[in-house]
């Protein structure tokens, strides 16, 4: 069967990461934009990333520029956007297409497991998706879902163990 940990990602300074580092550890994968209306959601992905990060929470932002160019050309640009107008600690990664033929294959993964209300891929920019310690996806969060309202379906990965 495969899970989230079969997948090898670019980390933003060019390397290539296995996602089977992150094992054992929940995670929301999400697909971000620097210069989108909802940008603002960094702030409280960083919220539940402190909340949860001693349980072992993990997030695991993408830059993505599918949508309307709303993300920096430069990788540094963006990292570095993230740390200084939003505090943003968790991993960020290379910039990724979320859909078309180029597309990431963690994200075709991730939007075969779960599909979308209106569409089977990612529609726009800051979808989520939870994974549980086992490296399945158990849920999908719109983009206009302020992250701080998935709390209680992170709780739950916490208290099944």
């Amino acid at each position: 069967m495969t899970t989230v940990y079969d997948f090898t990602v670019q980390t933003a300074d060019g390397q290539q990461q296995s996602l089977k580092d992150y094992e054992g550890s929940p995670m929301v994968i999400v697909n971000t934009a620097s210069k989108c209306g909802f940008t603002k959601q960094f702030k409280e992905l960083q919220q539940l990333y402190e909340e949860f990060q001693d349980k072992g929470l993990v997030i695991l932002g993408f830059p993505s520029d599918n949508f309307n160019n709303q993300e920096f050309e430069d990788i540094d640009e963006t990292v570095s956007f993230c740390q200084v107008n939003y505090g943003v600690t968790f991993p960020m990664f290379a910039k990724v297409d979320v859909k078309g033929d180029q597309a990431e294959p963690l994200f075709t993964y991730l939007t075969d497991q779960q599909k979308g209300i209106l569409t089977e891929g990612i529609k726009w920019n800051f979808t989520k998706f939870l994974i549980d310690e086992n490296g399945q996806v158990v849920d999908r969060f719109a983009p206009q879902t302020n992250p701080l309202k998935m709390q209680k379906s992170v709780e739950k990965l916490f208290n099944e163990k």
